[in-house]
């Protein structure tokens, strides 16, 4: 009886068995302060990304179409096929909006330019790769470029394309893995990324 009642007064080992109950908590705040430094640094990586895709785009072979091919943006006239004055802007009843995706080109409006206008996947391609050396966890599912008119070019240009089009790659369904998922199995989806820059010449290889 005397054992029993010294071994319920000891308190030897107390501290370890409240370190026991605290560790877990603690080790919950390690990795989360640790997550937000890596959500940070991937959303950092993602935006740059973005931002060198768009500048990629506007100075390279367009996918919409490529230079190569005579109905694509680049080499369209929309004076001599299209039926616009020459000198004048393209209005948004000829050439709207065109949304690229890793297989297809989504044009608007039907007819005319859209109707004959190709996919140019090689040019698809070298845009996701030039944006996966900056955030190699990009794949082409994730990538979307849109050509928007917005009123700049004119019909007829000798020297580039009759279209100078708002160009916008996006970002979209990433997902960032946390630490504490390695335990339970969850992702995060990050916010969707965009950024815009108005077409250049589209002939080059490279972009600074």
């Amino acid at each position: 009886m005397t054992i029993l009642r010294r071994l319920l007064r000891s308190e030897q080992a107390a501290s370890a068995a409240e370190f026991a109950l605290v560790l877990p908590l603690l080790l919950l705040l390690l990795f989360a302060i640790i997550d937000a430094g890596r959500f940070m640094w991937e959303f950092n990586e993602a935006e740059k990304a973005t931002q060198a895709g768009v500048r990629y785009a506007v100075v390279t072979d367009p996918v919409l179409g490529g230079t190569s091919s005579s109905t694509g943006l680049y080499n369209y006239s929309f004076s001599l096929s299209g039926g616009i004055t020459q000198g004048t802007a393209v209005p948004t009843t000829s050439f709207d909006t065109a949304t690229c995706t890793s297989g297809a080109c989504t044009c608007l409006p039907g007819g005319g330019f859209c109707s004959g206008t190709a996919y140019n996947a090689t040019a698809f391609t070298n845009l996701v790769t030039r944006m996966s050396k900056m955030y190699p966890q990009i794949k082409a599912s994730n990538v979307q470029i849109q050509y928007k008119n917005v009123g700049l070019g004119f019909a007829g240009d000798p020297d580039g394309p009759d279209v100078s089009p708002l160009v916008t790659v996006s970002l979209t369904g990433l997902q960032f893995h946390p630490l504490t998922c390695l335990v339970f199995a969850c992702s995060i989806t990050m916010p969707d990324f965009r950024a815009g820059l108005t077409l250049e010449d589209a002939t080059g290889t490279e972009s600074n």
